[in-house]
């Protein structure tokens, strides 16, 4: 397993989920810590499991203080350079996104921007690799009726 590839991952998941940078590298970082302190569960063969479950834990605990606390307010994500059409169109799935429930944008994630294993996904979810296609299939369908229904969908091969 490349760390270094995986850290960038890790980051990834941890910003979609706090979407606060420092406070997505921080808990990147006390994910790796906390993944190199206890070598004797790698040893098992689940290490990208093990990482991504970690990475949530401590991205959960984040949120639950969050709740209780005042911590800095969630950034907001430039539009980019793109032409008019790109940035229209990521806004479009933006919202779409937002309006999925956080289980079905966790997934997601897992499967389609850190490219993982449907194997590794049931593993970190705790669900069956049955299941993670299930919920999949339901959260693209939910998905593209919400870009159908905003007129992105009927043109456009979203995915």
């Amino acid at each position: 397993m490349d760390l270094e590839e995986q850290y960038d991952k890790i980051y990834r998941y941890c910003y979609f989920k706090l979407k606060h940078r420092q406070m997505a590298e921080d808990v990147t970082q006390e994910t790796f810590l906390r993944f190199l302190e206890n070598r004797s569960y790698c040893d098992r063969g689940k290490k990208i499991q093990y990482l991504y479950t970690i990475a949530r834990n401590l991205c959960m605990d984040v949120y639950r203080r969050k709740q209780t606390e005042r911590l800095p307010e969630e950034e907001t994500e430039g539009a980019g350079d793109g032409p008019e059409e790109k940035v229209i169109n990521r806004i479009a799935m933006k919202n779409a996104l937002a309006r999925l429930e956080k289980e079905e944008q966790e997934l997601l994630l897992l499967r389609y921007v850190q490219e993982l294993s449907v194997s590794d996904i049931s593993g970190i979810l705790e669900i069956s690799r049955f299941s993670v296609y299930r919920r999949t299939e339901k959260a693209l369908k939910r998905l593209r009726d919400f870009l159908n229904r905003e007129g992105f969908g009927e043109e456009k091969k979203w995915f």
